[in-house]
């Protein structure tokens, strides 16, 4: 048995980007952490408590299998050209000061004696700016731990093209700001495990149907997340059924679909 410690930047992204794997990790008897950085308050579910959020996550990890959740303390930095001051209790995850968050996910790293950390790749999957911290602050704990192997969640390149072009063209770009296309996930060629969570498609849905504060939102991602719940199981599954990392330093172009099988390393120089 492994323990998986998942770094996600808000509530919900834990089933957007990797809710199968950990479901399939899960199952396979597995540990499984998911780890939250923010509270998520802001975006789709901006009324929202955190508390509301929190516990929306805690019922999302219970679909999921996943054993513990924890909040590393920050609040959601939201997405756009402007950082809004940090609320009274809390600092925007955006503005945290690496090592200190490092240092709390490190600590967490050693309590759970982890052998996967799940974080994110350097673009934050679209650029917003919790997720590209998420992926500083994975890589910085990793290597404060020392003993914990990092693969970081994507999305294939050629693959985001395809499918968001068409919706530029149209407006109907999801999130905030229209992505820059050229610089989203990671080129096939860097992707090293294609994990196949087809089978756990319906924990996946279910999974994000517990985020309603999300779902309910007016935004586009709430819109988006609507539609993905008003799929059946089976198309739901063939459309998100598939999920990609990438073990950084690995060797291109090997795909294997098990995350706890890491990948041949890249030669020396």
């Amino acid at each position: 048995m492994a323990t998986i410690l998942a770094l996600h930047a808000h509530p919900d992204d834990e089933v957007l980007l990797t809710g199968g794997t950990l479901a399939r990790l899960a199952a396979e008897g597995n540990r499984v952490v998911i780890v939250v950085a923010t509270d998520g308050v802001m975006g789709p579910a901006a009324g929202q408590g955190a508390q509301t959020r929190l516990d929306e996550l805690r019922a999302s990890a219970s679909v999921l299998g996943a054993a513990r959740v924890v909040h590393l303390g920050y609040a959601d930095s939201g997405h756009g050209p402007l950082l809004y001051p940090d609320p009274p209790d809390r600092v925007r995850f955006a503005r945290a000061d690496l090592n200190e968050a490092a240092g709390r996910l490190a600590s967490l790293i050693r309590e759970e004696r982890a052998d996967v950390l799940l974080s994110y790749d350097p673009q934050g999957g679209y650029g917003h700016r919790d997720h590209v911290q998420v992926h500083r602050v994975g890589a910085r704990a990793a290597e404060l731990a020392g003993t914990v192997r990092i693969l970081e969640a994507t999305l294939p390149r050629e693959l985001a093209t395809r499918l968001l072009r068409p919706m530029l063209l149209l407006r109907l770009v999801i999130g905030h700001d229209p992505p820059d296309l050229a610089a989203m996930g990671s080129p096939r060629s860097a992707i090293t495990h294609q994990v196949d969570v087809r089978r756990f498609a319906s924990q996946k849905r279910a999974a994000l149907a517990t985020h309603k504060s999300f779902v309910s939102g007016r935004g586009r991602t709430a819109r988006l997340a609507r539609a993905m719940l008003a799929l059946p199981v089976p198309v739901f599954g063939l459309m998100f059924g598939r999920e990609w990392f990438v073990d950084p330093g690995a060797a291109a172009e090997t795909i294997s679909g098990d995350i706890l099988r890491a990948a041949p390393r890249r030669p020396p120089g």
